[in-house]
């Protein structure tokens, strides 16, 4: 069947989207004219509340691709996917209770300042050249992945989606900074939701109601969530979902720069940590949509599937043809469904330049110009987002020529959030990890992570191992032996090494188990066999001391469990302060600085705890409030 494409309604929801996305950036550049720094500028000057933090978290968290991609998991695997929200809660639960702290009292602005602080300068700058080149990989894959699978169904213009896409962000970013980034993520989750609710009610509508979807999908077998099969190389079971999922969202949220930043740009702890938790909601409500449009999806098209028939191209291609078939006669909801797409799309885009620019900031350009000037700093800001908005769109254009490259480049996320995750939590968990240990840990956790994923990508799987479920074509309008394609296993390559079927069919959520566990084992013991660190030596603010909550009942077993380090001292901000002189100068013998290469500057910069607000806050971070 011939669906109809884009008419002018649909372009002017369309359009509307990026003009008020634009309109923010705007009234935030001229909002924040007369207090433009570029702490103001990375990190909306350290005041930002709860709620929009929270909106702007799940916006970026929620990519097109889940828009686009969890539906049509939905409706070929069956709807297990739900199962996500426990890894979900594990992730917020292991962000706002193990890592965010530490970021935040160490009054840090670029997550990879703390790697520096913990071990040194070279394991910061491997880990922030790491993070850079994931990111701009990966961002570009979100703006063009969408945009052909938009394309191919709605007729949508994919160069003009790509550049807009690119330009938009790149504006209000270099505008408005991430003040602009979060009010916007804000609305264009406002926008995904919409989109969402429209088209699952006017999908279950023409679909004779919820009970019948709902007895399709069980027909269809898509509500067998709970398959507790421990079998690792299964593509999608529970504990895959658990704990693989786990593994997989910590390395790209509980970790990463762009959630970090928007965490510690909170007034307080506390207020961060309800973000967190707030965010959270807003996780399982788009979940909850993804999924249920995926049911809706396999009632509508259980008799005749378009991708089997060979109407669409690919799976990432269902959602928007489906919104086309249902929305036919009402012009402008197939644009807003569009734009709650590219609003994933966006926000993820934005976030990850704005996180790219503050990393390159702090980490790079502080440290070859010193002396920058504030008027300064803030002009090289907003340069360092332009040139990363033109290179995420230039990598948006170079996925146009991977082709089926696409899919592995989208895994590089995992394969580097893995390791990444391991070496912060040998940081953070381990006070004996040293700087070799670090470096090895990163080097080997890497190496596994890509070893399995690229052996994955050369040798597929197993069909038996991911099986789609059955898909019919017996309605459609084609000669009927094209049903038995659906069924058909997928050709193997004749000659498969040993490992094809073992270590390479591992399922994609653990490669980000794989790649975190062995660069802490690998980090462990090398630093045993370089010499660990001594806990006396490690600054108790820099570890998080996790053995409290198990040993809770006795203060000695607890202190046994602190492997040297100081966690009873007296508050380092407080004694910090007590150092001032009554004329605002450090007294004598007061300047040493922290070990593992806390410099004054830093020290200095430890924000205080606020005994009003019961938390850490970031109101005295910065040494010129104690003057």
């Amino acid at each position: 069947p011939t669906i109809k494409n884009f008419v002018a309604w649909d372009y002017v929801v369309f359009a509307a989207l990026f003009l008020i996305s634009s309109g923010i950036g705007i009234f935030f550049a001229i909002k924040e004219r007369k207090n433009a720094t570029s702490k103001q500028f990375l990190v909306g000057g350290k005041q930002m509340t709860c709620g929009p933090v929270a909106l702007s978290l799940t916006a970026s968290f929620m990519s097109a691709v889940t828009v686009l991609g969890t539906p049509a998991e939905v409706y070929r695997y069956g709807a297990s996917f739900i199962l996500f929200f426990i890894a979900y809660t594990l992730v917020i639960i292991f962000t706002s209770e193990l890592f965010l702290p530490v970021f935040y009292r160490s009054g840090i602005t670029s997550t990879y300042e703390y790697l520096e602080l913990r071990f040194n300068k070279a394991v910061r700058f491997a880990a922030t050249l790491i993070y850079i080149l994931q990111t701009i990989l990966y961002t570009g894959v979100v703006v063009y992945a969408p945009a052909l699978a938009l394309n191919q169904v709605t007729g949508f213009n994919l160069w003009a989606s790509v550049f807009a896409t690119g330009i938009v962000c790149t504006f209000y970013c270099t505008l408005g900074g991430l003040k602009a980034v979060v009010w916007t993520d804000a609305f264009q989750l406002v926008v995904m939701v919409a989109g969402f609710l429209t088209v699952l009610i006017q999908g279950t509508v023409q679909n004779g109601g919820p009970s019948n979807i709902w007895e399709n999908a069980m027909n269809g077998s898509r509500l067998d969530v709970f398959d507790f099969d421990v079998d690792p190389l299964r593509r999608h079971t529970f504990w895959t979902i658990a704990i693989g999922g786990t593994f997989t969202w910590l390395g790209i949220y509980g970790v990463n720069q762009s959630t970090i930043q928007r965490c510690i740009s909170c007034k307080s702890e506390k207020q961060a940590k309800l973000a967190l938790y707030l965010n959270l909601l807003g996780l399982w409500v788009i979940l909850v949509c993804a999924v249920f449009s995926g049911l809706v999806m396999y009632a509508h098209f259980k008799n005749c599937d378009p991708w089997t028939a060979g109407f669409i191209s690919a799976p990432d291609q269902l959602m928007p043809y489906f919104v086309m078939d249902i929305f036919s006669t009402m012009p402008g909801l197939p644009g807003l469904f569009v734009a709650c797409a590219f609003s994933g799309t966006l926000s993820t885009v934005a976030a990850s330049i704005n996180a790219l620019a503050t990393v390159t900031f702090e980490d790079f350009v502080k440290d070859c110009l010193p002396n920058l000037s504030e008027k300064n700093s803030t002009w090289v800001s907003k340069g360092l987002c332009v040139v990363f908005g033109v290179l995420c769109t230039s990598m948006a254009v170079a996925a146009s020529l991977l082709g089926g490259v696409v899919q592995a480049s989208l895994s590089i996320h995992g394969m580097c959030g893995g390791p990444m995750l391991g070496l912060f939590t040998l940081g953070i968990v381990f006070p004996c990890a040293n700087w070799k240990g670090a470096v090895g840990g990163l080097l080997t956790g890497i190496t596994i992570a890509f070893w399995v994923a690229i052996g994955a990508f050369v040798y597929p799987a197993q069909p038996s191992k991911a099986h789609p479920l059955y898909l019919s074509t017996a309605n459609c309008t084609l000669a009927n032996n094209t049903e038995m394609i659906s069924t058909l296993a997928p050709t193997l390559p004749p000659t498969r090494p040993q490992l094809a079927d073992s270590w390479y069919s591992l399922s994609y959520l653990y490669y980000s188990a794989v790649g975190c566990l062995g660069c802490i084992i690998a980090g462990l013991l090398i630093s045993f066999l370089t010499g660990p660190d001594k806990g006396e030596d490690v600054q108790p603010l820099l570890i998080r001391p996790v053995c409290n909550l198990f040993c809770f009942w006795s203060k000695k077993y607890k202190t046994l469990c602190w492997c040297g380090v100081q966690h009873d001292s007296p508050a380092i901000p407080e004694s910090s302060e007590n150092n001032l002189g009554e004329d605002g100068t450090k007294k004598t013998g007061t300047d040493e600085p922290f070990q593992n290469g806390i410099n004054k500057e830093t020290q200095s910069r430890l924000p205080g705890y606020n005994h009003y607000e019961k938390s850490y806050t970031n109101m005295s971070i910065d040494a010129e409030s104690y003057f």
